[in-house]
């Protein structure tokens, strides 16, 4: 169960790459509210995954794992079973098995419950491809953040290369596509734009610009701000 509708939820979905998750920390900063990467959820369950020697497509080995899973998130760091993984599960493979793990239904409603109980007062900023479809569908703020393909691929490729991170821009255009198909087409929670989110596409728009965009919606939504 999730947390009191009277706790304020801005629900940022979003294709791969689209910088929702730099815009949405820097939104719950600004509010003070508290800050779900979802995407880090399923990286997490992707790294374990591949840790413990089970494969991506076995959804009952998967649903197993994640009860036995302690995830903590603090002070900018991320947390499995009392190790940081903050950088671990931010590689090209895990990004590809995020992808991958999170057409599982079942896997899916096993990791509901923990996304939910991120809603604490004084408010969350929730980001990832379902939080206002089915996770957090009451939210008061609903936005649906993206850009082009190619701008996508070519921030991916540029924060990469800033990591001193080999790159090739062809070959993640081409991921970021599959990944697009994969997101949009599983039976789970696919990504989609709820009915009643704003779209912002972010193509020409700078982080501060869609950062101010996404707090004049919630202020418009008469958050508790």
């Amino acid at each position: 169960m999730s947390a009191p509708s009277v706790i304020p939820v801005i629900a940022i979905d979003g294709p791969s790459a689209s910088g929702k998750g730099t815009v949405a920390q820097r939104v719950a900063h600004v509010l003070g509210y508290h800050y779900l990467d979802s995407g880090a959820i399923y990286r997490i369950a992707a790294l374990a995954a591949l840790q413990r020697g089970i494969n991506w497509q076995d959804e009952t080995a998967l649903v197993h794992m994640v009860h036995d899973l302690d995830i903590r998130f603090s002070q900018g760091e991320i947390y499995l079973n009392g190790a940081i993984i903050t950088e671990a599960i931010r590689t090209e493979e895990i990004s590809r098995g995020a992808s991958e793990v999170a057409v599982h239904p079942a896997l899916r409603r096993a990791l509901l419950s923990l996304q939910q109980g991120f809603r604490q007062l004084p408010g969350l900023v929730a980001d990832g491809r379902d939080m206002a479809t089915v996770v957090f569908p009451d939210a008061q703020t609903k936005i649906f953040l993206t850009a082009s393909a190619e701008i996508r691929a070519e921030r991916r490729y540029k924060q990469l290369m800033e990591k001193g991170i080999h790159a090739n821009l062809a070959e993640i255009l081409q991921d970021l596509q599959a990944r697009d198909a994969r997101d949009s087409q599983r039976s789970a929670a696919p990504l989609l734009q709820s009915a009643n989110a704003r779209l912002l596409e972010t193509s020409q728009l700078s982080i501060d610009q869609a950062v101010q965009a996404i707090l004049e919606y919630s202020r418009s939504d008469n958050q508790f701000l």
